[in-house]
């Protein structure tokens, strides 16, 4: 099973109600619940860790997971409050206001992380999870007793608002990063992650030489490259479709490249130490493939296997 560590919140989508005003409609989502429900969709064995609140938004998300066929086994449970992020369009693209104090989901705490993951092969990290403390700490020190003997995949998704110690977070951030097998990043992301003036080929090796076997870089519209540590790289186009809005486009990228690769029997530490270009194209190639048909319509709503 492919475990999806991470948010799942209430996003509130503004539309407009009878009356003519301005509402909010609650939908489920959050970068890593995204992530675990395209995973499910698409037919692989995933599950989620997170945090939920017995809330009625607590027990919408809950339900999400549940007609994707995602194993809800290793969520922990509060009666804290869910986090709701406030959602604003314009032109496709999403900008953000949270209510995240005092949360389910980030009010998870180290000692509330599981001893055993028998029936778990791979580990996903990400998002604003990766930020905000003490759930922050609570992933690293899941990935610490964990992914030695599990493929790791992190896109830290990086929102600097929600930095508060960017000291603390880039020490947490280059730990968790050094024991991950894929890790994914927008362009602006390796930026934020490798300042200077080197070019993005320049960081990519440097984050490489942290030890990650395989550096994915997303780059809008310019498609998605993969790199791997003996220097190979391979790149895919996007996909061209109408675009309704960009909301859950990289985290459905995501479930994609897991997808595949848990298909072609590669998401293990030692198969991602030794994966050809082809493969890695393939990969990239569905992940490319299920995030154009998410942004073609409106929301994170990811495809099933069979409309693929």
């Amino acid at each position: 099973m492919i475990l999806c560590c991470g948010e799942a919140l209430i996003d509130m989508i503004a539309e407009p109600t009878v009356s003519g005003a301005q509402g909010f409609v609650p939908h489920s989502g959050g970068a890593v619940f995204n992530t675990a429900i395209a995973l499910g969709r698409l037919g692989a064995p995933a599950g989620m860790l997170t945090g939920l609140s017995s809330d009625m938004f607590g027990q919408q998300l809950a339900q999400a997971l549940k007609d994707s066929h995602v194993d809800g086994s290793q969520v922990v449970l509060s009666d804290r409050p869910t986090t709701l992020a406030f959602v604003q369009l314009q032109d496709g693209h999403a900008t953000y206001s949270f209510v995240d104090e005092n949360s389910a989901g980030r009010m998870l705490r180290p000692e509330e992380m599981p001893d055993q993951l028998t029936a778990t092969s791979a580990l996903y990290f990400g998002g604003i999870s990766l930020a905000c403390e003490p759930c922050a700490d609570a992933y690293a020190a899941l990935l610490d007793r964990h992914g030695a003997e599990r493929a790791v995949m992190i896109d830290p998704n990086i929102r600097p608002g929600f930095i508060q110690d960017q000291t603390r977070y880039r020490t947490r951030l280059n730990r968790m990063i050094a024991q991950a097998d894929i890790v994914k990043v927008s362009d602006e992301d390796l930026d934020w992650i490798v300042p200077g003036p080197e070019t993005l080929e320049e960081k990519v090796q440097l984050l490489l030489q942290a030890g990650p076997a395989v550096v994915i870089v997303t780059r809008g519209s310019q498609g998605a490259a993969g790199y791997l540590a003996d220097g190979r790289t391979v790149s895919v186009p996007v996909t061209p479709v109408q675009v309704v809005d960009t909301v859950g486009a990289g985290d459905t990228f995501n479930a994609g490249v897991l997808a595949q690769l848990h298909r072609d029997g590669l998401l293990t530490k030692q198969a991602l130490r030794a994966i050809s270009p082809d493969d890695l194209r393939t990969a990239l190639e569905l992940g490319g493939k299920v995030a154009a048909i998410t942004v073609s319509r409106a929301g994170a709503n990811p495809p099933w296997a069979h409309e693929l």
